[in-house]
């Protein structure tokens, strides 16, 4: 592949990421002016978009930068959807950690898009999503979704939200190939665990990371297909849930709840980390807090 070649992919991969994200906000959006009172009080909340520029080089050089978004609203207590485009240098122990980063000399290139919404209700079920391209000396594809309901009685694999959210993406992945489903599911499964609590985050989804199958158009297109069917399926199950009232208790255990996706975060998530090594925004980073959470 030449660097033209290699050039040309970055773009087509930056555009998209972005694109998606003006998509996934103006959706939110939508659902953000659906809701009314008595359960729903105030404004429809809007996107806040906020520009940011990596940390510069030793040099003053750009290093890229990106797009955080970021709602507070009446049905979506917080949502971040945000867009980064970021190139520079790993760490020398870093580095040691990412494929063909030796060979690159730590250089690296990355884009994607990264999202959390914490919904108020705490019967409509809070979501995490991303899509993502990073280059070495090698390139690949990694991402996924995963849903993630607070109230116990929807924390099960046959309840009707996860068997849509599962079936969306299960479609997704077997537009091309039968075998990633069960595989990526796997892999979220395992991924988006607390071993400290012996407790799952969620109830899953997809995850695949690493992802190089030697066809970059058919990779591409896979994460492409990731990313519209969560476009698609997270809307439908908010309009299923949204106008269900809620009890303080059910609020109480969504903050008990959202104190395990902290912990998650802070302690195992590899998006946490890579931002933070790579000197990315640190607000859009650790955006995917909830707002109010609490331990007992």
């Amino acid at each position: 592949m030449t660097d033209t070649q290699l050039e040309s992919r970055k773009q087509t991969a930056k555009n998209w990421f972005s694109t998606l994200q003006a998509e996934i906000i103006s959706e939110l959006e939508t659902l953000e002016d659906e809701v009314l009172p008595p359960l729903y009080h105030g404004e429809p909340g809007r996107f806040e978009r906020t520009p940011w520029e990596r940390i510069k080089g030793p040099n003053g050089e750009d290093q890229g930068g990106g797009t955080m978004g970021l709602l507070k609203g009446r049905l979506f207590e917080k949502a971040g959807v945000h867009f980064s485009c970021v190139h520079g240098k790993f760490s020398e122990s870093f580095a040691a950690q990412i494929p063909g980063a030796d060979k690159s000399g730590g250089e690296f290139w990355a884009s994607g898009i990264s999202l959390i919404v914490h919904p108020v209700n705490p019967r409509v079920p809070a979501v995490h999503m991303n899509t993502r391209m990073l280059v070495t000396s090698e390139s690949w594809f990694g991402g996924g979704a995963d849903l993630t309901p607070v109230l116990d009685y929807q924390r099960d694999q046959n309840h009707p939200l996860a068997e849509q959210f599962h079936a969306a993406m299960k479609d997704a992945c077997d537009t091309h190939n039968p075998e990633y489903f069960p595989k990526f599911k796997d892999w979220c499964d395992e991924y988006f665990y607390l071993p400290h609590r012996d407790e799952p985050r969620g109830i899953g989804g997809i995850f695949y990371d690493r992802h190089s199958s030697g066809d970059w158009d058919a990779d591409f297109s896979f994460t492409q297909d990731v990313g519209k069917a969560f476009r698609d399926i997270y809307p439908k199950l908010v309009r299923q849930t949204y106008e269900q009232s809620w009890t303080p208790e059910e609020r109480e255990e969504q903050l008990v709840r959202r104190g395990r996706y902290v912990e998650f975060n802070l302690l195992y998530d590899r998006g946490t980390t890579f931002g933070l090594k790579t000197g990315g925004n640190v607000t859009s980073i650790l955006s995917s807090m909830p707002p109010i959470a609490k331990w007992p």
